[in-house]
């Protein structure tokens, strides 16, 4: 099947800097589609550049197994990072107005019922909250009806009950049949929300995959640890087990065997706790340095 968007060898360059080197990857038609990677390391630049608002230096971006043509910018959605609403117009009006602008359009009612603007259509649309903005925002970006839609780091700055928000009105836009494209810096959320990813880091992929693929080819152990002052035997115990006063932490491939194994030596389990890695963890790994240094 071929994929709705194709990325093939895509470099940026700048006068003193390269900041995207040769990234190619595919994007299968209705799946949340991440870019993960820390400020500055290209995501945004390949974004802008798929969505023809840069210039690529050199390489191929396909749309539906060919070049894209005029009408892209009509056949997809996008929310940038930052947009300037128009002062004085009520959130209706702002809708109205974009709506005016293409020829294919989803209903206003459809829009308001999907991104949730009923409860601030009659505000102002420069005087809403951060989480407000970012759903008429995304509204916007649907009102021509895209089969493609990208969204820039759509959450940041938002609290986390206004992002959790968020995130549910992506998975409605999911099963509406569209393909999001999404460039997040949140490793909760490209885990809650991406089908797939790339992990770019200064400029280039360093890996492809499901979160959940991504975890267990690269940290497939889980960490248990349980406080305790009593004695194991580490012979005893399956897995790499390492000590500090009063604690106990197993690296282990199986929890269910190290509980059991942990249980003949009647243990107080009450303080036991499991650490499944994260995509934070992955990014350490692979990158040697935190998502957000």
């Amino acid at each position: 099947m071929t994929p709705i968007l194709e990325v093939r060898n895509l470099t940026k360059h700048y006068r003193l800097v390269q900041a995207v080197k040769g990234i190619s990857f595919s994007i299968p038609t209705g799946i949340c589609f991440g870019l993960l990677g820390p400020n500055g390391a290209g995501k945004s630049t390949t974004i802008e550049m798929i969505e023809g608002i840069k210039t690529p230096s050199s390489g191929e971006i396909l749309y539906k197994g060919a070049p894209r043509g005029k009408d892209f910018a009509q056949q997809c959605g996008i929310q940038f990072q930052s947009t300037a609403l128009p002062d004085f117009l009520l959130v209706r009006e702002v809708l109205a107005l974009f709506h005016s602008f293409y020829d294919k359009t989803l209903a206003i009612d459809e829009l308001v019922s999907l991104c949730d603007l009923g409860e601030f259509l009659d505000q102002e649309a420069n005087r809403l909250s951060g989480g407000q903005k970012q759903r008429l925002l995304l509204a916007l970006a649907l009102i021509n009806d895209p089969e493609i839609v990208f969204l820039d780091e759509p959450t940041t700055g938002l609290d986390p009950q206004s992002r959790r928000r968020f995130w549910h009105l992506i998975d409605r836009i999911k099963k509406q049949g569209k393909t999001v494209i999404l460039t997040t810096h949140y490793m909760d959320e490209a885990e809650s929300l991406c089908d797939d990813l790339v992990i770019i880091d200064h400029g280039t992929i360093v890996d492809q995959g499901s979160p959940q693929s991504l975890l267990q080819k690269h940290l497939p152990h889980r960490q248990v640890s349980l406080h305790t002052d009593s004695e194991i035997e580490t012979a005893a115990i399956t897995g790499e087990v390492s000590f500090s006063p009063g604690v106990v932490t197993i690296d282990t491939l199986s929890v269910e065997k190290t509980l059991q194994e942990l249980m003949t030596f009647n243990l107080d389990l009450s303080t036991l706790r499991v650490h499944n890695p994260t995509l934070e963890d992955l990014f350490i790994k692979l990158t040697g340095h935190a998502l957000r240094d």
